[in-house]
């Protein structure tokens, strides 16, 4: 059996052979057993590991990056069938920041209110 072994295809990517392992187990990465059980991965795997972390960097769990996977062409390019995907996500992520932006408001409002109101407790001078 050919193919790049678990410790190869993670000194070409920079990938731990744990992190290989679990996208192997949520099914980002395919790979075959030889009879000792040990994985070997076909010569694309390399550009499957960095679609991957390109997908996770832009925040996707790794259920949609499943989904998305099949979108990618060629190297890097995304099809219109991750547009669905990608713009929930986008939507998600601007609600997130929405909300922490309303939190930091409100947070920034007492501690002007306190700054206003307080008096120093020890007088310097």
């Amino acid at each position: 059996m050919s193919g790049m072994k678990i410790g190869d295809l993670s000194r070409e990517t920079g990938v731990s052979p744990r992190l290989l392992r679990y996208y192997e187990e949520q099914g980002l990465l395919e790979a075959e057993r030889d009879g000792g059980g040990q994985r070997h991965y076909g010569p694309v795997a390399p550009v499957v590991v960095r679609r991957i972390r390109t997908l996770l960097d832009a925040g996707l769990p790794t259920r949609v990056i499943r989904q998305v996977l099949p979108c990618v062409e060629g190297d890097d390019r995304l099809a219109a069938c991750t547009l669905q995907h990608l713009r929930g996500r986008l939507t998600g992520l601007e609600e997130q920041l929405a909300g922490l932006q309303a939190t930091r408001d409100a947070l920034a409002g007492l501690v002007a209110a306190v700054e206003r109101t307080s008096r120093p407790l020890i007088s310097v001078g």
